[in-house]
């Protein structure tokens, strides 16, 4: 048998493990506290294991966190760290301290294949998918590095973003076991309303998050209308937004908050208009008769080389966010943090080897829409 790496699983998963070993489901229990809630990667140290399990465990598995590459602090008290993960693809990943929560952002992917117009990521292209292993051991290194730092026993990541690089939702299967650990009572104990799922639209997966580990929902919509979304998220073209926003509808009773956030990056010129905002309120107030319960989160574009695109000034920002608000849609403007060292939204572009032709693929978009100007015109419906 081959020795596994124990970051591998979700409690249920460990105590399968165990029973193969022989063990009873107490003992995947006491392994499953070691190892996230005390960050123990020495099976010598689990002084209340017994001794033959330890010895078992010492030739049937192990307990591998990801190789650090690069750290980069913040003057804002943002950490970003480089993750190796392995044939030449690395990761980012970004703790972000504020005085009511510490919120750690998580990549679920090696690149992205949707490969959205504003997203740094995205124009990296695209490598494989992460194991269930390689997303928990983020937040199990943050962690216990964080609590080492300031010196202390407390939880210090009270809040997690399925946000950093990749579609989470594009990686289901991986993705479901490291949530189930985030929230197991004996893992990290985090609640549902403080893990964040962000995707671009997957309807089928959507649903069965629903069904199977309900946490809280961010849709990235970034347009109020088909073709506009299209060109700036090209996932649209196989679920529009009437198909999203039915899905939206269909997550809310599962839903651990009674609201989705819509995450809107302001791009100037492109989706930033007293148009687009009345397009926009039309659209989530009317759906389906009713409407969504939901909050709009604004978020001022990071620029990056070659996105051929720029960020709304201030001034059209809260203009937009005051028409919102006027509709009585609930609406916040993201504070941007982590920019000095390309850690704010959309900048996490890790290092990765792309297996999908992004670079040409984005060329010929960019050429085909001639100008950002140009484009966001063709994008405008009337």
């Amino acid at each position: 048998m081959t020795a596994a790496n124990l970051l591998e699983f979700d409690l249920e998963g460990l105590a399968a493990f165990c029973e193969r070993l022989g063990e009873k489901r107490f003992r995947a229990v006491q392994l499953f506290r070691w190892i996230h809630q005390r960050g123990a990667s020495d099976f010598a140290s689990m002084t209340d294991l017994a001794k033959s399990l330890r010895e078992k465990l010492s030739t049937a598995a192990h307990i591998t966190p990801l190789k650090v590459l690069s750290r980069q602090d913040s003057s804002d008290g943002t950490i970003k760290w480089l993750f190796d993960v392995g044939n030449g693809d690395a990761v980012e990943t970004v703790y972000i301290p504020e005085a009511d929560r510490g919120t750690l952002c998580v990549s679920s992917q090696a690149g992205c294949a949707v490969g959205c117009r504003f997203c740094s990521t995205g124009h990296q292209g695209f490598s494989r998918n992460l194991t269930t292993g390689e997303i928990l051991a983020q937040l199990w290194f943050a962690e216990h590095f964080l609590r080492a730092k300031l010196g202390g026993a407390e939880r210090v990541i009270s809040n997690v973003v399925m946000m950093g690089m990749g579609e989470p939702l594009q990686n289901y299967a991986a993705l479901v076991p490291a949530l189930k650990a985030m929230l197991d009572d004996h893992g990290y104990g985090l609640s549902r309303r403080r893990v964040t799922v962000s995707t671009s639209g997957v309807v089928p997966m959507m649903d069965r998050l629903a069904a199977e580990c309900p946490v809280a929902l961010a849709v990235s919509l970034h347009a109020p209308n088909d073709v506009l979304r299209s060109s700036l998220v090209p996932l649209n073209n196989k679920y529009p937004l009437a198909e999203l926003l039915d899905a939206c509808l269909r997550y809310l009773p599962s839903a651990p908050r009674d609201f989705v956030t819509f995450e809107y990056c302001m791009l100037a010129g492109v989706n930033d208009q007293p148009e687009h905002g009345r397009q926009l309120v039309g659209l989530l107030r009317q759906h389906a008769g009713q409407g969504i319960h939901c909050k709009i989160n604004l978020i001022p574009f990071n620029p990056f080389p070659d996105s051929g695109l720029t960020c709304s000034d201030k001034a059209t920002v809260q203009a937009f966010a005051d028409q919102l608000l006027a509709a009585g849609l609930v609406t916040t403007v993201r504070k941007t943090r982590g920019d000095d060292i390309d850690a704010a939204c959309g900048q996490l572009a890790g290092d990765v080897v792309d297996r999908t032709r992004v670079a040409d693929r984005m060329g010929n978009l960019r050429r085909l829409t001639e100008s950002p100007v140009i484009w966001a015109n063709k994008g405008t419906v009337q």
